[in-house]
């Protein structure tokens, strides 16, 4: 199960997800990214301190969240494997600027280690330092 609360600080809107970001639940975050987008929202720090597990679907939603941050052209969600192939070309474009993370749990930083999210994303350990480096 996944649960989600959007919150604001400065000009930085925060999600923090908690559960499982999996196939199951990342069309949840997407949707939650778009609306946060829609509204104006153009720094999102993801607060993940309490996600305890992530899939190759939460990977998905992760990418898609730093196209969306950039104005890019979106890839079809529905297509798992393909959108996330997508990444290598979201990997030359460097670190993310507009979307960055915060205290990964050991499992989940594991994977995102895995697949070359480490240095895709800024991950921060300290919330106010996060906040600051938008």
């Amino acid at each position: 199960m996944l649960n989600l609360d959007v919150s604001k600080e400065n000009d930085v809107t925060i999600i923090k997800v908690s559960g499982a970001l999996d196939g199951q639940s990342y069309q949840e975050l997407i949707k939650e990214a778009q609306n946060a987008y829609n509204a104006g929202a153009k720094n999102m720090l993801l607060d993940l301190s309490d996600l305890n597990y992530i899939s190759s679907a939460g990977l998905v939603a992760l990418h898609f969240m730093a196209l969306l941050s950039k104005g890019e052209t979106l890839p079809d969600t529905e297509q798992g494997w393909a959108a996330l192939k997508s990444v290598d070309r979201t990997r030359e474009s460097g670190v993310q600027k507009n979307v960055k993370l915060l205290n990964p749990r050991p499992e989940v930083l594991n994977v995102l280690e895995m697949v070359g999210f480490s240095t895709l994303f800024e991950i921060f350990t300290d919330k106010q330092k996060a906040i600051a480096s938008f």
